[in-house]
């Protein structure tokens, strides 16, 4: 039994095959080809879905049909090349069911900082709808940050701790701190990464991962550090007094952890498990300072799928 549309559009009423013309029902006894018993009630069932079908797509309009796809037309859907499976590819900005000019008014907001608890006279939806469409948002600056190129030439590494202050024990094991490892390339970029434990294994990871061998290495007195000269060349910056004491030190990280932590500080808390979220935000932020960040984010939300974000959304650690 098949939904069909009426004229204006507004109601559903249901016609089954049956009630409509004897057209159909000739045309499929005369393609059944006079077979009976199991073999022709399966064909005629073949058949009757095939007519009910044919039927569905002329009669009900376009916007239904769109409607009934998850907002796109039954042409728009895509298709594997190699296997022929069929898919529907939705943007994020697609995603979002929310106007074009609300959709703008919040980005706009979100470039300048406003937080969400700052919105609340003069919010355009709910917030648990800014919530989710900042969260988005979020996602896809992390994923596109995940796709920088490694870097090469002379880097800067360091690790802290992000949370806020806590009674008990202090340093790197201290309770509801986040520890994140960052790194600096010479032209000002940045990536930054949180790890589970201030261990070798864990602080070696992404360093093999996001830099080039044969680098130009600058970190500070911890043991770990130590095998990096098997990957490049490697200088231990020394502090006095809290400045850097070495060869030519970029210096640049200790600009970006004040950056990130004064950025962090307007939202008044970050929920841990969407803390990756917001560091991405962070390094996106910092690595187009230089830029305006409206037609940046409009771009990437239209070519970015619904699907590629959806499992950063949550950190699974």
């Amino acid at each position: 039994m098949r939904g069909r549309l009426s004229n204006r559009g507004a109601m559903f009423s249901y016609v089954s095959l049956e009630d409509r013309t004897c057209r159909g029902r000739r045309r499929a006894r005369r393609w059944m080809g006079g077979r009976r018993g199991r073999e022709g009630d399966q064909t005629l069932l073949k058949v009757r879905k095939r007519i009910e079908g044919a039927f569905w797509l002329k009669t009900v309009g376009a916007g239904a049909r769109r409607a009934s796809l998850g907002g796109q037309s039954w042409r728009e859907r895509r298709f594997c090349k190699r296997c022929g499976h069929r898919f529907r590819w939705r943007s994020v900005w697609s995603a979002s069911r929310m106007s074009d000019a609300t959709t703008h008014e919040l980005l706009r907001r979100f470039v300048w900082g406003v937080p969400v608890y700052r919105q609340r006279f003069g919010a355009l939806v709910s917030a648990p709808a800014i919530e989710c469409f900042y969260r988005r948002v979020r996602a896809c600056m992390a994923w596109a940050e995940e796709f920088r190129e490694p870097f090469a030439g002379a880097v800067e590494w360091d690790e802290t701790t992000f949370g806020g202050t806590r009674h008990g024990k202090r340093g790197w094991g201290a309770a509801g701190k986040v520890i994140v490892f960052s790194i600096v390339k010479r032209n000002g970029q940045v990536k930054a990464m949180p790890i589970a434990a201030h261990r070798r294994a864990e602080g070696m990871r992404p360093i093999q991962a996001h830099t080039r061998e044969g680098a130009l290495y600058s970190t500070d007195e911890w043991h770990a550090y130590a095998t990096l000269k098997l990957r490049g060349e490697h200088v231990v910056i020394r502090k006095e007094k809290g400045k850097p004491v070495g060869r030519d030190p970029i210096n640049g990280i200790e600009g970006f952890w004040s950056y990130a932590k004064n950025g962090l500080y307007s939202y008044r808390g970050v929920p841990r498990k969407y803390f990756h979220l917001y560091l991405g935000e962070v390094c996106y932020r910092f690595n187009h300072r230089t830029e305006d960040l409206k037609p940046l984010l409009v771009k990437l939300l239209k070519t970015t799928s619904i699907q590629n974000i959806s499992p950063k959304l949550v950190q699974s650690r």
